[in-house]
């Protein structure tokens, strides 16, 4: 079993309050579930209004399916979403 993660800080500079940064990362959360079948969560910077940090993982068979799977969700990240990836980590784990 391979678990596949990703981890993206994203800027969101035209943000003015922390419920619509809620808003914005609750409709992510909700497209890379629907459009990629991941996990995906608000890990960090809860209370930043310019920042979040978003946790994504997938468990598969194989490194480089939970890899590419990833590689499409942050690619689908810096097309669809409001803000700017300032950075990004992808790891596997076999288990």
């Amino acid at each position: 079993m391979v678990v596949s993660m990703i981890q993206i800080i994203l800027e969101l500079p035209e943000v003015t309050s922390i419920k619509e940064k809620r808003r914005i990362v609750k409709s992510l959360k909700e497209r890379l579930q629907h459009r990629y079948k991941i996990t995906a969560a608000e890990v960090d910077l809860h209370d930043s209004l310019m920042f979040t940090q978003i946790g994504g993982a997938i468990i598969s068979n194989s490194r480089q399916f939970g890899e590419s799977v990833m590689q499409k969700v942050l690619t689908f990240i810096e097309d669809e979403s409001v803000g700017r990836v300032q950075d990004v980590s992808i790891t596997s784990e076999h288990y």
